[in-house]
């Protein structure tokens, strides 16, 4: 794993993507790459950003595909020439380190039920959804897209929705609830037991490096913690005790043969 993630700075806003509630738009950078923005000026904050990075990167330790996560430099005089005022206003409030997905040109939204992904990469989705409590892959938005006859994964943003609580002396609750019911690999996933048993063993080993992706400027900009270290042992105890908690494997499972 990389020790940090490639920087590129916008040249050109190109078009807003109103398909997600922070109105990502893409960009042209100076790499002369086009990228999905997410922008820390959007209603979500920076934490979604931070999001983003450790569930988008944990999910690619996994061996899951994600497009690539860069850090995107933006002058907000970019917004400049953009009509649209809710636009101009995202961009004026984002000035600074942003963040990038590689944008994949002719990929669309995928639906398990069109195209089988097969039991075992949609159990692998399923399980690192309910590890990261990421509430946001349902039928009606299920952020999976097909590019090169290949699922990707996308938007994590609403995802490690514990961190909205930081505060000095955080630590995870007892147990987390997870509804499975809608998500949309739930009819086409195989057993969880086996991904469990796959998966489970390189969370932790990949944590570190994951979360050393993280800008601290970031991790510390609420001020629940004073330092960034901080903040990533609060995200390595959420972790631990998750992957010690062995009710929320046995919830999955039940609600996968409840749809069987």
């Amino acid at each position: 794993m990389s020790t940090s993630l490639r920087a590129v700075a916008a040249t050109r806003y190109v078009t807003p993507l109103r398909e997600g509630g922070s109105l990502p738009g893409l960009v042209e950078a100076d790499d002369l790459g086009m990228y999905v923005l997410k922008f820390r000026g959007a209603g979500q904050g920076v934490k979604a950003l931070v999001a983003e990075v450790v569930v988008g990167e944990l999910a690619r330790a996994l061996g899951l595909r994600v497009p690539e996560i860069v850090l995107a430099e933006l002058d907000p005089e970019l917004g400049r020439a953009e009509p649209d005022e809710e636009v101009q206003a995202l961009l004026r409030a984002s000035g600074g380190r942003n963040l990038g997905f590689d944008f994949l040109p002719g990929s669309f939204d995928f639906n398990p039920l069109v195209r089988d992904p097969g039991p075992a990469l949609a159990a692998r989705v399923l399980w690192l959804d309910a590890l990261v409590l990421n509430v946001d892959r349902s039928w009606r938005n299920p952020n999976l897209l097909l590019w090169h006859r290949d699922v990707w994964l996308i938007d994590h943003g609403a995802a490690l929705y514990f961190h909205h609580r930081f505060a000095p002396g955080w630590q995870p609750a007892a147990s987390y609830r997870y509804d499975a019911s809608d998500h949309v690999m739930l009819p086409v996933a195989g057993s969880l037991a086996e991904a469990d048993q796959e998966l489970r063993p390189l969370v932790l080993p990949a944590l570190a490096g994951v979360l050393a992706l993280v800008p601290e400027d970031w991790l510390t900009q609420d001020g629940a913690f004073s330092t960034a270290d901080e903040a990533r042992a609060a995200y390595t105890a959420y972790f631990e005790a998750r992957l010690a908690d062995p009710a929320w494997l046995d919830d999955l499972e039940a609600a996968r043969a409840a749809r069987v």
